[in-house]
């Protein structure tokens, strides 16, 4: 068995998507898959064997692909690993050797990510607070998270805490009517804390499931921030003793590295539990999935990829790297 079947062979069954998923997945994936491809193809053109200058031009791909330094480095230094113990590896099993790797660092972080758009059912109500900047899809990603657990069965309440611009509290509300679940909202300029308050206090007499609070999404001063999101934890608590039990950093996947400077200012800010990284099907920098989770020890649990209310899905690392690879 090679070691990526064996990396997955215990949980692949449990983990697959739809065949509908799976296609929306590779769609989505289509563009990162194609540049990275035709880059690569033509780094080992004319080679027979993987030598220094192939590994030189892989790691050019890898870093141009916004997997990040870091993880390039770590990639780089298996495969040489790889290299020196099988004494000649050919270019022709380097797709198989990279698709290993990969997912051996994905399985490190991932190793307990979620299956679907379940809850823990002794948790109740389930706190998700979502941070991130404007731009990145995060209420997007709060409309479609709450499709999906509606979709499962779950009663959920939205919070509408980003009370910063109107246009924040209009567009949840919209997803709030389309979705067809309940939202808190109090005027532009309240206190975030206070409406994660009152939400908090509703979802408790509605008996709801889950609640997904929105939070202001400025990168302004790291102090304020981390005070603005602690205070919103603190008054939460006061409802919710353990609350939130996730904190959902949203992250535009086609703006690369920039997504790396979001997700250190952030992890910088507040505990940042889970990643959610919107936006795939747009761009050809999907590889930031493998950088963001391995550099941060955050695991990515959603990713986007594509612009329907079903284009969001749980991060499957099997089948994120299949289709990559395939």
């Amino acid at each position: 068995m090679s070691f990526f079947k064996r990396i997955f062979s215990s949980d692949k069954k449990d983990q697959s998507l739809t065949e509908q998923e799976k296609q929306v997945l590779d769609k989505g994936l289509e563009k990162t898959k194609t540049s990275f491809f035709t880059k690569l193809t033509k780094a080992i053109a004319g080679k027979a064997k993987v030598d220094d200058d192939v590994l030189d031009n892989l790691e050019e791909i890898l870093v141009s692909s916004d997997v990040g330094v870091n993880t390039t480095l770590k990639i780089i230094t298996r495969i040489e690993k790889r290299v020196a113990e099988d004494k000649y590896l050919g270019t022709e099993e380097l797709n198989r050797i990279l698709q290993e790797e990969i997912a051996g660092l994905l399985s490190e972080t991932n190793s307990g990510e979620a299956k679907d758009f379940e809850i823990a059912v002794q948790t109740k109500p389930y706190v998700i607070m979502v941070v991130g900047v404007n731009g990145v899809g995060k209420t997007t990603t709060i409309g479609k998270l709450a499709y999906q657990f509606k979709k499962a069965g779950h009663n959920v309440v939205l919070g509408a805490a980003d009370t910063f611009r109107a246009a924040a509290i209009d567009q949840l509300q919209i997803w709030a009517d389309r979705v067809g679940v309940p939202i808190v909202r109090q005027e532009m300029g309240s206190d975030p804390a206070s409406v994660a308050f009152d939400t908090l206090q509703s979802a408790v007499a509605q008996n709801a499931d889950v609640v997904i609070i929105d939070t202001a999404g400025r990168l302004h001063n790291k102090v304020n921030l981390m005070n603005e999101l602690s205070k919103v934890k603190r008054v939460m608590q006061k409802v919710v003793g353990d609350a939130p039990h996730d904190v959902l950093l949203v992250l535009d996947g086609s703006t690369g590295q920039n997504a790396f400077e979001q997700a250190k200012q952030f992890t910088a800010a507040t505990e940042v539990t889970s990643l959610a990284v919107t936006k795939l099907d747009g761009t050809a920098k999907g590889g930031v999935v493998i950088g963001i989770s391995d550099q941060f020890q955050i695991p990515v649990k959603y990713i986007g990829v594509g612009e329907g209310i079903e284009d969001l899905q749980v991060f499957n690392k099997y089948e994120f790297v299949d289709s990559f690879f395939k």
